[in-house]
Formats: structure tokens, sequence, C-alpha cells
């Protein structure tokens, strides 16, 4: 293949990653929509949780993390557990799973979003790019939550406009 191709392959594989963050935020809209009655409300209701998963969350998440794994400072796995929870916690909010997938997407000499360590280097040519496929198996977790979020936001949705037309 050309590099034109590797770049177009690319490009669309951001543009379904933008259209599943795009369709998390709309779904979450909806859903709102449907479950409060006045529209100024929803509105509202909408763009704060947009603001505090993707403004606030970063900072939220390890104060959650601190309070559930707790570090130990005798034993130094208490360390790796909490950074592991921490991780967790803050790929709740679609903003970090996007910001993973478009890091990974857009720079293709990128092979984690984690910290590497030197047994996964073992092989590698350094500077060497990723083929488009291997970079969306590395990121395929984060894209799969981010359509998983919005396939249940407009379940949530649907199931509550259903109820509704029903009681109506």
């Amino acid at each position: 293949m050309d590099r034109g191709s590797l770049g177009e392959q690319r490009g669309l594989a951001y543009m379904a990653a933008t259209l599943a963050y795009a369709g998390v935020w709309l779904a979450l809209a909806i859903a709102f929509s449907t479950v409060i009655r006045s529209p100024a409300t929803s509105a509202l209701a909408a763009l704060s949780v947009w603001l505090v998963l993707t403004v606030f969350w970063g900072m939220i998440a390890p104060l959650i993390a601190g309070a559930v794994a707790p570090i130990d400072p005798l034993d130094p796995m208490t360390m790796v557990t909490q950074y592991e929870t921490q991780q967790a916690i803050a790929r709740l909010s679609p903003q970090r799973l996007y910001g993973e997938v478009a890091a990974i997407l857009l720079d293709p000499a990128a092979r984690s979003v984690s910290p590497l360590f030197f047994d996964q280097l073992q092989g590698a040519i350094v500077g060497a790019p990723l083929p488009t496929l291997q970079s969306l198996l590395v990121v395929w977790p984060q894209l799969s939550g981010m359509v998983a979020a919005m396939i249940l936001l407009f379940t949530v949705a649907y199931v509550a406009f259903q109820r509704q037309e029903v009681r109506a």
C-alpha cells in the first residue's frame, strides 16, 4: 500500500472515533430531554454532565482512586494498584477515551495508551510506525467503550420514551 492510502485509513478510523464520541454526547442529550420535561432544565443537565466529565473529571478521578485504593507506604505495589484504579476511573469519561484514541490514531509511532515497559518494546523498531490495523487494536477497548456508552444511552432514552408513550 502506498502512503496515501495509509493516511486515508487512519483518517477514516479517526472519523469513526469522532462520530462515536459525538454520538455519546448526542445520546446523553437525547436521554436527558426524554427524561426531563423542561427543555431548559434538560439542556442545563446535559451541559453540566458534559462539563464535569470533560473539564473536572481529570481532577476528580485521582481523588476517587485515593479513596478506593489508598497507598500503603510499606507496600510499593499499592502505588501500581492506585494508578490502575485511577486509570479505570478516568476512563469513565468519554473525553479521556476519545483523547486516547486520537493520540494513537494520529501518531503512528505511538504503541500504547499507558506507560510502556521495556519488555513491551522487545522486538520493536524504535520510531517505526504501526500499521493502521495495529493502532486500531491498541485502542479497540476505548472505541468499544464509547460505542457501548452511546448504545446504552440511546437505549435508556428509547425505553424512557416508550414508557411515557404507554402511560399517555
